[in-house]
């Protein structure tokens, strides 16, 4: 079978690989490139990780939310392992490590698996599809995926678009954040930054200036963008002024307080107060302070 054929089909699969891939395998997998075992549960001990997982970023957070959750519930949905290459009688992570992690942090000493035994480069493949059709992935960390798929399994563009229910352009853009320098794609990585600035760094002359500039003045995307392309004048639109030292010493003293980014923006008249939360539970936590 050609590897065009391959990725067709794996692309047709992914309703049963991916999109119900914490289920136990169907008759219809039988005809789909990857080899499916069984369901059951082992000692947390024998799965390790998958060093070529996209995702790289776990928030301790994040792992801690989920942890008390499976000591409440347990894990609802099994992690995806195939046999370890190396050690016989180990699993070894394809799909569900912010699983295995809470689970080792809520005390385990068990853990559901569904084995399925695919080859390193379809492994890869899961790993990718699943995280990125899932959203778990950072912008950085989904560029990087789809670059292994180019590079290592010669992948094109439009083949990406197809097996993860992508558009082109979509694809496309994601890749070209590979461009900008280390520290913008750490500031992707954390969350300073969106992928829609980040894509109005890439033609710049001096992303890292321009970055530190969004982030400071709390600009919009149309304002990057706006800023990048040196049309300012053209719209007659004005960036936010300079922050004083008194405006950045009250956003530090909010931002301690709350445990979030804070913005403040002065405007002529008035002016507004923006909290950053990145998960459910700060922005629960905002709206108790506030209705208190």
């Amino acid at each position: 079978m050609s590897d065009d054929q391959s990725r067709k089909r794996l692309g047709r699969g992914l309703a049963a690989l991916i999109g119900d891939i914490d289920m136990p395998a169907t008759e219809e997998d039988v005809n789909l490139p990857v080899t499916v075992t069984s369901e059951k549960l082992i000692a947390i001990e024998l799965v390790t990780r998958n060093p070529h997982n996209p995702r790289r970023n776990f928030p301790d957070s994040e792992i801690d939310d989920l942890a008390q959750s499976i000591r409440e519930h347990g894990i609802v949905q099994p992690v995806i392992v195939r046999p370890s290459l190396f050690n016989a009688g180990y699993y070894e992570l394809i799909a569900g490590e912010r699983r295995w992690r809470a689970a080792q942090k809520a005390g385990l000493v068990q853990i559901p698996i569904i084995v399925r035994d695919v080859d390193d480069r379809t492994a890869l493949e899961l790993a990718i599809i699943e995280n990125v059709q899932r959203t778990d992935l950072n912008p950085v960390e989904e560029a990087m995926g789809y670059q292994l798929l180019i590079d290592e399994h010669r992948y094109t563009q439009t083949d990406l678009a197809q097996v993860i229910g992508k558009s082109r352009s979509h694809v496309a853009n994601t890749l070209r954040l590979l461009k900008l320098p280390n520290d913008v794609q750490q500031l992707l990585n954390d969350g300073s930054l969106s992928a829609g600035h980040a894509r109005c760094l890439v033609t710049s002359d001096d992303p890292s200036v321009l970055a530190q500039r969004i982030i400071e003045d709390g600009l919009s995307v149309r304002q990057a963008e706006a800023l990048a392309n040196k049309k300012l004048a053209k719209t007659g639109k004005r960036l936010p002024q300079k922050k004083d030292a008194n405006t950045k010493a009250l956003e530090k003293t909010l931002a301690d307080k709350l445990g979030m980014q804070v913005d403040i923006q002065y405007r002529k008249k008035g002016g507004n107060v923006r909290i950053h939360y990145k998960t459910l539970d700060q922005l629960d936590d905002i709206c108790k302070r506030l209705q208190n």
